[in-house]
């Protein structure tokens, strides 16, 4: 028996799910072998994913996204690390109701990805999402030693809306060792960085931007593009976490794969699906993004080709049993099932967690 779910955002870290999942199994079958991985798709909790997997848990302190420090953690085994950029730049550091859609920076981000180099890094897994900013990674490669000039040369400011002053970008003076080292753009977002379906208009809103700050913001990101290569713009991945992806991929090299393919590889997800004949996965909602690259779906892939049986839990379940199939999952269990008010289902959620975790165990391990 293996959980292998990922967090129920705003109620139960992954860890919390394997948790809940291991105790209501064993109420229904005393003494049951559960063993527990919990997974990440690269965006929030992917640094905790992988701690849980073994990783040593390293912290900096870096530039927050509006500028002020923040403590962030990264990953680190041997060396290989991973980097979580919502560590140093992500929504989570915002106070309550405060957007900086424009200013917002990536800074701290290159910040902890030096630190990781220092630690002694070589192969650095980079998951972003849940992202406050839209710099298409600027700040990141100014901490890491490129400058951004505007036509008098002089340094354009933080964030995505001074970028339309751009002129010239020199890379000379980035950190070398990105020569040496393996980085993986780790995403569920294959999204390009400017245009229709590009980080500003797709992503903006989340992030506080107005219709006329997205405008600004997508002509800003061109123009940076413009400078820097824009060829590189199109790319899958360019436009995750407000264009970070871009960053990497143009001036550092990184390389894209989607963020759960890397993280089961690197958690070491196939020799613990060796050992289970059931496999419990899951998030906070199961609904259409969950089939583009989130990580049920990637866990009920692996699963599926293994030929072994996947069952989700979640809070709130969105998809029809057509598309459940289609994903490889048999059933999925909702918490809202039991506790149909939203606000109390999350509130209750690990009593409610272990209570579905016995109807599992009964419908398909008795």
């Amino acid at each position: 028996m293996l959980v292998a779910a990922d967090k129920f955002k705003g109620s139960l870290t992954a860890g919390q799910v394997a948790e809940r999942v291991t105790a209501g199994l064993r109420r229904a079958l005393p003494g049951l072998e559960v063993e527990t991985l919990p997974v990440a798709d690269g965006g929030d909790g992917t640094v905790a994913a992988a701690v849980a997997a073994g990783f040593e848990r390293r912290r900096a302190e870096v530039t927050g996204p509006l500028g002020e420090p923040v403590t962030a953690a990264y990953a680190l085994r041997g060396t290989t690390a991973v980097v979580e950029m919502a560590e140093a730049s992500g929504l989570r550091h915002l106070p309550d109701g405060v957007f900086a859609p424009l200013t917002a920076t990536t800074h701290g981000t290159g910040e902890l990805l030096r630190a990781a180099l220092d630690a002694g890094a070589r192969t650095i897994v980079f998951g972003v999402g849940g992202s406050a900013t839209t710099d298409g990674g600027a700040g990141m490669l100014a901490a890491l030693g490129a400058r951004f000039l505007d036509a008098d040369g002089e340094p354009v400011g933080p964030g995505g809306g001074a970028l339309i002053g751009v002129a010239t970008a020199d890379l000379s003076g980035l950190d070398a060792r990105f020569e040496d080292v393996e980085l993986i753009l780790a995403s569920d977002v294959d999204n390009p960085l400017t245009g229709p379906k590009g980080a500003p208009a797709v992503f903006g809103p989340q992030k506080g931007a107005s219709a006329e700050d997205v405008a600004a913001l997508d002509a800003a990101l061109a123009r940076y593009a413009s400078v820097l290569g824009p060829e590189q713009a199109e790319l899958p991945g360019a436009g995750a976490a407000g264009g970070i992806g871009y960053g990497a991929l143009v001036a550092l090299g990184a390389v894209f794969r989607p963020g759960i393919e890397v993280m089961l590889d690197i958690l070491g997800f196939a020799d613990a699906l060796s050992r289970a004949t059931l496999v419990v996965t899951g998030e906070g909602s199961l609904d259409e993004q969950t089939l583009h690259g989130k990580a049920p779906a990637g866990v009920a892939a692996a699963a599926r080709a293994k030929g072994v049986d996947v069952v989700a839990v979640c809070g709130r379940l969105a998809l029809t049993e057509d598309a459940l199939t289609g994903a490889g999952i048999a059933r999925a269990y909702a918490l809202l099932e039991l506790e149909p008010d939203p606000a109390a289902c999350m509130a209750q959620a690990g009593p409610l967690l272990e209570r579905v975790a016995e109807s599992v165990a009964r419908d398909f391990l008795s």
